[in-house]
């Protein structure tokens, strides 16, 4: 394995096309697009490491539309948790775009880490968020990769979240059984 830099790629993806999201990379997610929460890729720049994402909150949410709101103890809110999910989809993005990662080629990712997650507003469903996700660190093998990701979600032009984590991309068809895989080693000692 080798480190690279923060926007550094296996290989060279397609040219990326800014706007919604195209039938094929919806194809490709490994959940249901219903639960991608974002609608239009707004940036991505191979040089930073970054993906920027726009994500509507007028929409039906899970976790959101169960909540039993009341206007003061507790206003109707994006929930904490599609916020942390909302980052792994990110991830998936900054994977498919900027890494050419492909799911149906047996790569699929999973976080192994939040090392620091701070929600500095509540934010109310009505306008979108805008999410930024920037590859921080990355350490880019051939069946495997540890990348560090810092997460900035903007609600109505403050920030809404900040996350520093750090996920695994595997190639699965290069990973023996599950019952007798090794556990992952320990994420930080990979990407130090």
């Amino acid at each position: 394995m080798t480190t690279s830099a923060p926007g550094a790629a296996t290989g060279a993806p397609p040219p990326v096309k800014l706007g919604p999201f195209d039938a094929e990379f919806l194809a490709d997610l490994p959940y249901d697009p219903s639960v991608l929460f974002f609608d239009e890729l707004l940036e991505v720049d191979a040089e930073k490491g970054l993906v920027r994402c726009r994500m509507p909150t007028d929409r039906p949410m899970p976790l959101v539309d169960a909540q039993r709101a009341h206007p003061l103890l507790h206003p109707r809110h994006v929930a904490g948790a599609i916020m942390v999910h909302a980052t792994g989809m990110l991830g998936f993005v900054h994977a498919y775009h900027l890494l050419g990662l492909r799911h149906r080629e047996g790569w699929i990712g999973y976080g192994t880490n939040i090392h620091r997650v701070v929600f500095r507003k509540l934010v109310q469903p009505g306008a979108p968020i805008e999410a930024t996700c920037v590859a921080t660190r990355s350490r880019l093998g051939v069946k495997r990769h540890m990348i560090r990701y810092s997460f900035e979600f903007r609600h109505e032009g403050s920030v809404c979240y900040e996350g520093d984590q750090t996920a695994v991309w595997m190639r699965v068809q290069d990973v023996p059984a599950m019952d007798s895989r090794p556990a992952l080693e320990d994420p930080e000692r990979s990407l130090a």
